[in-house]
């Protein structure tokens, strides 16, 4: 109870210091909100701060790779930047004079953000920018194993905000991290951005705050029969050999179309990949999911620490571990289900529909909503893919654990929440962005009545 009670008084005194923060800049122009954003992304994205942060991110973290952490630094911070520099967030967002409505942008207040130990190095900065750009404050609630991280990128953004005479209470962050102390805080603040595990996310929503979760990732890639096989092999290798896999947004399952699947396989293999033997698959299920519960240990590390971990070894030059796989569930195929490593398990199907049905078998067990992918030069593959599967997101010859979140080569909004809509048990189905940081006031004029006639609300339906 004196841990509640301490959580409870300490994350208060934060909230405190952030509300009144938050009051001094409620009414902020668009360009000077516009300026405390822009020195963010520039002083993160200083050289000598992302080697330092990202360095900082790898070795506290002991997930993923040094060069994973700069590449998201450099890029996932400035692409955020980009995608919201010019959209407005502050006074008349929308006027449509033929309804007589105005829609005006208004501030959350206190944003609570869980910062997961995955991204810490990117994660908060993009949610401040978003934060700030919608004149709110922030508070972080970072993961325990990487507190110092998320405290050196916060005095980073703190210092940006003090060259422009903002408070530097805009961005807060918990430094005595406990569940409690994130427990309090999304009991506390305005709004909830939960970035990490079900669990977390059920809090979220279980809190009384309103907030944006996550589903599970469990992306499943479809490889058909018209597709350049050799770009796709590559597509796979990059997406899920990044950071080690620590996006949720990595390929978890392969979909192959079984006419090209003996040809496909040792192009996974020339490209870093160790096909295991049927045994080896077993150790690395009991290994990986002991008890029916995700072994937390392999997330984020090196192919060769995870066999060693399951009892066996493979060559240096391997970078992923490709299992032969059939079946879903996590009783008997864990496989199935997220695993936030460099495993990839590889289904066979023979024609585009069952291929289809496997990918709605593989979520249906273990978690819908959040993307699917498929490398093709079928477009209505695609579309097939897009209508009959509950994802959110469908990317298409591209690297997807790169494409989901943002890219340059793409449209899709940068951040660092997935949202996986109802099938995930979120609210959203999109990028969350800094639009869902905001608040909107309706303005309505009176406008000339029209009453429409039944005819034009009927005329075109065969109605009884």
């Amino acid at each position: 109870m004196a841990d509640v009670q301490q959580a409870t008084a300490m994350v208060a005194e934060l909230v405190a210091r952030a509300r009144k923060a938050q009051a001094q800049i409620e009414y902020y122009t668009q360009e000077q909100v516009d300026e405390l954003c822009a020195q963010i992304a520039y002083d993160i994205t200083r050289e000598e701060n992302v080697v330092r942060l990202g360095t900082l991110a790898f070795e506290e973290s002991r997930m993923g790779t040094l060069d994973g952490k700069l590449t998201k630094l450099r890029k996932k911070v400035r692409g955020c930047w980009r995608d919201i520099m010019d959209k407005k967030s502050v006074g008349i967002l929308e006027t449509d004079t033929e309804k007589g409505i105005i829609k005006m942008a208004k501030p959350v207040g206190v944003i609570g953000a869980i910062i997961p130990c995955t991204n810490p190095e990117m994660t908060p900065v993009v949610k401040a920018l978003n934060a700030i750009k919608c004149r709110n404050a922030i508070v972080m609630s970072p993961h325990p194993r990487t507190n110092k991280t998320n405290y050196e990128v916060c005095e980073v953004m703190r210092n940006a905000l003090k060259k422009h005479g903002a408070p530097e209470d805009l961005i807060l962050t918990i430094t005595d991290v406990s569940m409690e102390a994130s427990q309090a805080l999304m009991e506390q603040c305005d709004l909830v951005i939960a970035t990490g595990g079900s669990g977390l996310v059920k809090s979220a929503y279980s809190s009384g705050t309103p907030a944006y979760g996550v589903g599970a990732g469990n992306a499943v890639v479809l490889i058909d029969d018209t597709c350049d096989l050799d770009v796709a092999a590559r597509n796979v290798r990059v997406s899920k050999i990044f950071d080690n896999a620590t996006s949720c947004s990595s390929d978890n399952s392969l979909v192959v179309q079984s006419n090209i699947y003996d040809k496909f396989l040792p192009k996974l293999v020339a490209e870093g990949g160790y096909l295991c033997t049927p045994e080896q698959v077993k150790a690395l299920e009991q290994m990986m999911f002991p008890g029916g519960k995700f072994n937390s240990k392999v997330a984020a590390q090196p192919a060769q620490k995870i066999a060693e971990m399951a009892g066996f070894s493979i060559p240096d030059d391997k970078t992923f571990i490709i299992c032969e796989y059939e079946g879903f569930g996590l009783k008997e195929h864990p496989l199935s289900f997220e695993k936030l490593s460099v495993v990839l398990a590889v289904y066979k199907r023979d024609t585009f529909d069952e291929m289809v049905k496997c990918v709605n078998d593989i979520h249906e067990v273990a978690g819908k909503g959040h993307s699917c992918a498929i490398q093709t030069t079928n477009k209505d593959h695609v579309m097939q893919l897009a209508t009959y599967t509950h994802t959110s997101r469908v990317m298409v010859n591209q690297a997807t654990s790169a494409a989901n979140t943002g890219n340059w080569n793409n449209g899709m909004p940068f951040t660092s929440s997935l949202g996986c809509g109802t099938w995930g048990g979120n609210i959203a189905s999109e990028n969350i962005t800094y639009k869902h940081f905001m608040n909107t006031t309706w303005i309505s004029y009176p406008i000339e009545e029209k009453i429409p006639t039944d005819e034009e609300l009927f005329g075109k339906f065969d109605l009884k």
